[in-house]
């Protein structure tokens, strides 16, 4: 049962990074799907509590636009999917996942400061940025999209990831 559960998940993410499924989707499609599946292999302390499961998403209109589309408003177990836009740091309430695109890294650090302690999987895409304290970074590797997880950041945030997806991982 396990093997088969690790095998679809690689199979999920490896269809996303491949070359040929990456020119059927665009970038935002690609990325979004990526984010909604971290969320099924991350465990968040308050996971069994009804209410929102927030997706907030910081200077990407087009990600936004198809997380609203494919995901807002779906269960989570006991919660539902919400998806909110942040114009910046000063922006951001409390959510379960943070996406800061490249764009709007330079509000790294103010976000991070304001997430300290809280249980939010922060999720950005520009290099430097998993090592300077992002839980997920996307980054490319020889024309595929990968993505590297954050242990520290991880363990900091009070969240658990699962095996499967630390497997697909680059560690830092």
């Amino acid at each position: 049962m396990i093997k088969m559960f690790r095998f679809s998940l690689a199979v999920i993410f490896f269809a996303a990074t491949s070359s040929t499924f990456a020119q059927e989707r665009s970038e935002s499609e690609v990325y979004s799907m990526m984010m909604f599946n971290f969320t099924r292999y991350v465990q968040w302390p308050d996971n069994n509590q009804p209410g929102e499961f927030v997706i907030g998403v910081i200077g990407n209109n087009e990600i936004l636009t198809t997380l609203n589309t494919w995901y807002s408003g779906k269960p989570r177990g006991s919660k539902t999917y919400v998806i909110k836009k942040f114009s910046s740091a000063a922006d951001v309430t409390d959510c379960q996942v943070l996406f800061i695109d490249k764009s709007k890294s330079g509000e790294f650090d103010a976000v991070n400061n304001k997430l300290k302690g809280k249980s939010t999987l922060v999720i950005t895409d520009k290099n430097g940025l998993g090592e300077k304290g992002s839980a997920i970074n996307f980054k490319t590797v020889d024309n595929k999209l990968k993505f590297e997880l954050n242990q520290k950041a991880i363990e900091a945030s009070n969240l658990k990831v699962s095996g499967s997806l630390t497997s697909l991982a680059i560690l830092i």
